[in-house]
């Protein structure tokens, strides 16, 4: 037992190594706020968050100005407890975008800090359900990206040992989608896992339209991912009567109600809850035993080096998406041998974090509180 004495407050906006692109936005950057917090025995927690491109600033600001404050002489291992309190607290806030992810900075880093003093990892602490993950990238299936460098970067896939590739969809005409996932599944065959996103860029009628073609076409789909805007429950409703291709939502979802109201509906196959934008472990955690009591896998989104110890922390984690974005601010790398990669075992989240790289390109001096 041992109470929170400070926390450190900080950001770094880290540019995406190559151009990113989908059916309704391009990735520019991710904007990194980092939290560290300390207990009165001295040992540390890091958590963190991020957005894509807008937003960084307000998370600072919600963190600095009203939750960090009602952390400093918390009980660090009364997680639950304090989840529940901040997002109470900021009620007039939620359910949305900035308190979920500035929720998520603080409840990582407490998971850690619990990890850290326990000396225990946080596959482990979380349950301990796999000893591995299929992991899939999706860093070579971007918008932009032509016919044949998409073939090239599939082929590449399969060759570094990746278990799937995820594809953007949305291109204007419906078989130019077609032709291109086409010519993929040519190139890598049967045994090797294609996926697709549309990014929230159809109507129902469209989504309904395009996945028939997928289907017409043989292509196999993993899934097909966010084909329509995530508010839209009965769309995805219908649109998952009208398809055998599973329908995937969950990156754009911001508490475990809305899971369970796909959930309880039809709606989607796939859960792909994001451990940011659900607003940390905790909240992530609910989620994905939810989705086991359906029956339905998680297949999280993007941030990678926290989402492999919890997908490996649960009975029903299904895949792990590849997409490189700590390797300038952390030493430790997610290692794909055979399709699979294995948690880390160091105590805590598994990220092991480079302060003198992260001081190097931090947005603003440290906020401290405490």
């Amino acid at each position: 037992m041992s109470r929170i004495t400070r926390v450190e407050i900080l950001m770094v906006d880290l540019k995406p190594k190559v151009v990113r692109s989908d059916a309704i936005q391009s990735f520019v950057s991710q904007e990194t706020p980092i939290l560290r917090i300390t207990d009165a025995d001295g040992a540390t927690g890091t958590g963190y968050t991020y957005t894509i491109g807008q937003g960084g600033s307000s998370v600072v600001a919600l963190l600095r100005d009203h939750l960090v404050p009602m952390l400093i002489g918390r009980e660090a291992d009364a997680i639950e407890a304090i989840w529940r309190d901040l997002f109470m607290a900021t009620h007039a806030l939620s359910v949305g975008p900035l308190t979920a992810l500035s929720l998520a900075a603080i409840d990582t880093a407490l998971w850690d800090l619990r990890g850290v003093k326990l000396a225990r990892p946080l596959h482990l602490l979380a349950g301990g359900a796999q000893p591995r993950i299929a992991v899939y990238t999706t860093e070579g299936g971007w918008l932009h990206i032509d016919e044949a460098e998409l073939v090239a970067e599939a082929e590449a896939a399969v060759a570094a040992g990746f278990a799937g590739t995820k594809i953007k969809v949305g291109r204007p005409r419906l078989q130019e989608d077609v032709a291109r996932l086409s010519a993929v599944r040519a190139a890598v065959g049967d045994a090797f896992q294609v996926m697709t996103d549309a990014n929230q860029g159809f109507t129902v009628a469209e989504a309904i339209r395009r996945a028939g073609a997928f289907e017409a076409a043989g292509l196999d789909l993993a899934w097909y991912e966010e084909p329509l805007p995530a508010e839209d429950v009965e769309g995805h409703v219908r649109l998952s009567a009208a398809t055998r291709i599973p329908v995937a939502v969950g990156e754009s979802l911001y508490h475990p109600a809305q899971f369970r109201d796909y959930l309880a509906r039809g709606a989607c196959s796939v859960v792909q809850v994001d451990v940011a934008r659900i607003g940390g472990i905790t909240p992530w955690l609910k989620v994905a035993h939810l989705a086991e009591t359906f029956n339905v896998p998680v297949c999280p989104h993007f941030l990678m080096e926290l989402h492999l110890p919890l997908v490996c922390a649960v009975p029903n984690g299904a895949w792990l998406e590849h997409i490189p974005q700590l390797d300038d601010l952390a030493t430790s790398r997610v290692t794909v041998r055979d399709g699979f990669a294995a948690p880390p075992d160091q105590p805590g989240n598994g990220i092991a974090w480079d302060w003198k790289a992260i001081a190097a390109r931090q947005a603003f001096t440290p906020i401290v509180v405490g």
